[in-house]
C-alpha cells in the first residue's frame, strides 16, 4: 500500500485496516474498469471487438461483485446497510 493511499503508514494500520483499503482501492479499479469497457463498447463499429469488449465489461463486474462480497463479510456495519438497502423493493432513497 503506498503512502499516497493511506492515512497512516502501514506499519501503524491494523492488518484488517490494510485488508479493507486493498478491497476497496480494488474495488474502485474495477469499477472504473467497467466504465471504460462500457464506454468502449459504446462507440465501438467493428460488431466482434463490440462483443469482446462487453464480454470483458462482464467479467469487471464479476470481480467487483467478489470483492462486494469479500467486503460485506469483513465489515458488520457494511454489511448491515448492504442487507438493509440491496436486493429490496423498498425506496432507495426512503428508509
Amino acid at each position: 500500500m503506498s503512502d499516497s493511499d493511506q492515512y497512516g503508514s502501514s506499519n501503524e494500520l491494523s492488518a484488517a485496516v490494510c485488508n479493507m483499503h486493498t478491497a476497496i482501492v480494488s474495488l474502485t479499479e474495477e469499477l472504473t474498469a467497467i466504465d471504460l469497457y462500457n464506454q468502449r463498447a459504446d462507440v465501438c463499429k467493428d460488431k466482434e471487438l463490440k462483443k469482446i469488449l462487453i464480454h470483458n465489461r462482464d467479467d469487471e463486474k464479476e470481480h467487483a461483485s467478489m470483492l462486494l462480497e469479500w467486503i460485506q463479510r469483513n465489515d458488520p456495519k457494511f454489511s448491515g446497510e448492504m442487507t438493509d438497502s440491496l436486493f429490496t423493493k423498498k425506496s432507495i432513497t426512503k428508509r
